[in-house]
């Protein structure tokens, strides 16, 4: 049997690409306190409020989601966040804390360090390049942009234009089929194991977890095929056609 390689890579995109995490809570926290100068209400309870009920929605979507626009998603995600730290429902405040929001959020975006060295060496390597999202395309589209990352992908894969949702197995088969690669030459790169690698490893991609999140596998889970630590350490464990590590004359873009 021949070796397995790599010629086509998907990879999910926040906290994968770029650093999520760090965006929405400094997004988040700078309207918890504007919300605090003028309703005198704790910034603290309000951050707190906001990001349970942000892990919430994003850990419980489902297709029936996609139905809802992602910006009356946020308003109502502040609303419940309000109500729970004490302010009288207010639909005003709430669409306002949710525009805020989006705004600030937008700001803070940054791709993680080596992430975009990652993708341009790949594309180096003769691969190709797709990201799979559960985002939203108002808001997704504009972070590929934002980020540079359009250039140099192949291909987008939203879950509102799918209409389907991640662990879905046939999310990878649509992505394979559009990029003309088959499931066994394909990598899907992701930092969840529920959402990412589940619903990849069904179709026969090579599967690598980026550990930043630090969450066990659930017990008599198969492991993915790698994991790391960081999106700067993915080319060296990847089977890929032309070997691994970064093709001779491929300039590193420092802090990208």
């Amino acid at each position: 049997m021949e070796p397995r390689t790599i010629d086509t890579v998907l990879f999910d995109l926040d906290d994968t690409l770029l650093d999520d995490s760090n965006a929405y809570k400094r997004a988040a926290r700078r309207v918890a306190e504007e919300v605090a100068a003028e309703r005198g209400v704790d910034a603290d309870r309000l951050f707190r409020e906001y990001v349970l009920q942000a892990n919430g929605f994003w850990k419980k979507l489902s297709q029936e989601h996609l139905t809802l626009p992602i910006h009356d998603a946020r308003a109502q995600l502040w609303s419940d966040a309000l109500v729970a730290s004490g302010v009288p429902v207010d639909a005003a405040l709430a669409e306002r804390c949710g525009e805020r929001y989006t705004r600030y959020r937008a700001g803070n975006l940054e791709l993680f360090p080596g992430a975009l060295d990652l993708v341009i060496a790949l594309r180096a390597h003769g691969c190709k390049i797709g990201i799979v999202s559960n985002g939203f395309a108002a808001t997704h589209n504009e972070k590929v942009d934002r980020l540079g990352l359009r250039l140099h992908v192949d291909a987008v894969f939203l879950a509102d234009e799918m209409g389907m949702v991640k662990p879905d197995p046939e999310i990878f088969r649509l992505a394979c089929r559009t990029l003309g690669s088959e499931p066994e030459c394909t990598a899907m790169i992701g930092d969840r194991y529920d959402r990412d690698i589940i619903g990849a490893a069904q179709v026969g991609l090579f599967t690598v977890l980026i550990d930043v999140h630090a969450i066990p596998l659930p017990e008599g889970a198969r492991p993915p095929d790698a994991v790391v630590d960081a999106i700067a350490d993915v080319l060296g464990v990847l089977p890929l056609r032309n070997g691994q590590g970064v093709p001779e004359g491929v300039p590193k873009r420092s802090g990208a």
